[in-house]
């Protein structure tokens, strides 16, 4: 029998990373979308699934809004449910905990960490890929670092989680744009990578894309790369969050070696309320 999967995110992008990762070590397997959390409640009321992948910020409905609802109100209300945001607070997790998720992945992930948290719930529901072997997965996933293998248990303080998991460190201090044009961001910019974290130097920000300047990462990102963007205003408060990808990547200057590149991501997010918040940015209010 397929295994049936529901993929919930507004951005097409992310949703065929995950449909992508899932058909590379799940041979049997049905696969079902949806751009925002109503969209997938309309799915559920009319189709049986086995697991649930969901974002947690979308128009229309939130992630913790549909888990809510199938965990009292669907036809398999146990159904696993792994809730996927680039926020990775410890608040953040503690309250997708309350609202009865079965595990949570941080954004950008990695092929890799995604088969581990789908692998994990597929074997709790005692699903067999009789097609191709599965990964071994890990003993502990986000939540067990919070409750220690019991939902019950209390959680740990704030320093012992990030220590345990980078997901919930604090991000690294992000370099300040200096644009003097009148209409122009001037702000604070940080790009997460599956592997990586990097300040940039903010050239150009637009309702679909950003562009700027970084110091070359240990580990390079390459072109598709999912990535996510934190904008603070010059003064240090927070924007926006944005998911993206990487859309080009090139050295400033004429040799391999060179410490300085030139980035462009583009945003993959359809959420109404970040449009406006980036407006209201470039605008300068």
């Amino acid at each position: 029998m397929a295994l049936r999967v529901l993929v919930v995110d507004d951005a097409s992008f992310v949703r065929d990373t995950i449909k992508r990762t899932l058909r590379q070590f799940i041979t049997n397997l049905e696969l079902h979308e949806a751009t925002d959390g109503r969209r997938a409640l309309a799915i559920l009321k009319n189709n049986e699934m086995d697991l649930v992948l969901s974002d947690w910020e979308m128009p229309e409905m939130s992630g913790e809004e549909l888990l809510r609802w199938v965990r009292t109100e669907a036809r398999n209300p146990s159904m696993p449910f792994v809730m996927i945001s680039s926020r990775g607070d410890r608040d953040h997790v503690v309250q997708a905990i309350q609202s009865g998720v079965s595990d949570y992945l941080g954004k950008p992930f990695t092929a890799d960490e995604l088969r581990r948290k789908v692998g994990k719930q597929l074997k709790k529901i005692g699903y067999k890929d009789e097609g191709r072997p599965r990964q071994e997965t890990s003993a502990f996933g986000s939540l067990d670092v919070l409750t220690g293998g019991n939902a019950q248990a209390k959680t740990v303080a704030p320093e012992d989680v990030a220590a345990a998991n980078p997901l919930f460190a604090k991000p690294a201090k992000a370099v300040v744009a200096k644009q003097k044009k009148s209409g122009q961001f001037e702000g604070k910019a940080q790009l997460r990578f599956p592997n990586t974290a990097c300040q940039v130097m903010v050239r150009e920000l637009s309702l679909q894309a950003m562009s700027g300047f970084m110091v070359r990462p240990e580990v390079l990102p390459t072109l598709f790369d999912q990535a996510v963007v934190d904008l603070e205003n010059k003064d240090g408060k927070a924007l926006a969050r944005l998911n993206a990808y990487v859309h080009s990547l090139q050295a400033v200057e004429n040799h391999p070696n060179t410490n300085k590149l030139k980035i462009v991501v583009r945003f993959v997010d359809n959420d109404p309320e970040k449009f406006e918040v980036i407006s209201k940015a470039i605008a300068g209010a």
